[in-house]
């Protein structure tokens, strides 16, 4: 397995190995002896960085302990609203392991969520990189509680595009980013939370775009249809598993200044479309941390009675004409 920019030093060394034993069902032949993710740093106290300052986070709101005691991994959690959502878990009282694909992205988020995190280099798209990751939580902390897929990403250096403009390779990239990781990451969760017989929550990141279109700005039809298809798996989950007591919600955003979104936060067209079409506060680009609240929400107890649910946060792009 290949992780990028991933090696294993003396500085480093693992001490523990993961049971991997619980992660198996029974009719399960993946080989999961995969070697384990490569930390920035795997120091682990009960402090807490995010706690020490008042009981407010940096952005203004009120610190709470509704993660308290949670492990949770985030896929995807080291830019952008992955990046903002580990702050927010750590913040609640969350153990986080955040996982990224470039390196410098890692060490920028270990150094902002400090001890109660564990961020790795890997890639979403590779099934062994969900499987480590879930491993790497249990051999840490003991088990796994929660998982926040936010990784993918823009298809159009591959070719997305209209229907007809949609090239093969644009359509194959662009669901493997988006909605095949989404599905090595569910399934390594879904795996463990079964093995523990103790439920979990999944919270999976899809789009407006994926239920209501821009066609004049945004038309990456296989972008859309990956969203889309987040929505349908994640509800056909929350069907299957809800007797297990696992959870599996959709968080929804519409344009959000991240950087994937660079290309449209950058073109006035777009901007003054945004003014009408996202109307709240004012009539905005969305930040990463709008979509906080919720995000801890899903994966507390607070939750514990919600599923199969998509919540659009979206400053009113949804329910707004735009022009």
């Amino acid at each position: 397995m290949e992780f990028i920019g991933c090696r294993q030093s003396r500085a480093n060394p693992v001490t523990r190995k993961p049971n991997l034993a619980a992660h198996r069902r029974s009719e399960d032949t993946t080989d999961y002896r995969a070697p384990r993710l490569c930390p920035q740093r795997i120091v682990f106290d009960e402090s807490n960085d995010f706690t020490n300052h008042g009981g407010v986070l940096s952005n203004g709101t009120s610190n709470s302990s509704s993660l308290a005691g949670k492990r949770i991994i985030v896929m995807g959690g080291t830019a952008g609203l992955g990046l903002s959502a580990a702050k927010a878990f750590v913040a609640a009282g969350a153990r986080v392991l955040a996982i990224g694909r470039q390196p410098e992205n890692v060490a920028t988020a270990q150094h902002a969520l400090g001890s109660a995190a564990l961020v790795v280099t890997g890639d979403a798209t590779k099934p062994e990189t969900a499987v480590t990751a879930v491993a790497q939580a249990v051999s840490t902390w003991g088990g796994l509680d929660g998982l926040y897929h936010v990784a993918g990403g823009s298809g159009r250096r591959w070719g997305d595009g209209p229907l007809h403009e949609l090239t093969d390779e644009g359509w194959d990239a662009t669901l493997n980013l988006n909605l095949t990781s989404m599905f090595y990451s569910n399934r390594a969760a879904v795996r463990q939370f079964l093995a523990q017989g103790s439920g979990g929550s999944v919270l999976n990141l899809s789009s407006v775009l994926g239920f209501s279109p821009s066609p004049e700005f945004f038309a990456t039809h296989a972008y859309a249809a990956a969203k889309a298809a987040i929505i349908g798996l994640t509800k056909t989950g929350a069907a299957h598993y809800a007797a297990h007591n696992i959870r599996f919600n959709v968080l929804a955003p519409a344009l959000v200044e991240t950087p994937m979104a660079q290309r449209a936060a950058n073109d006035a067209a777009i901007l003054a479309f945004i003014k009408t079409k996202q109307p709240l506060d004012g009539g905005r680009i969305g930040q990463p941390a709008d979509l906080d609240a919720a995000a801890v929400y899903f994966l507390s107890d607070a939750a514990k009675f919600t599923t199969g649910q998509v919540l659009a946060v979206d400053g009113g792009w949804s329910v707004s004409e735009g022009r």
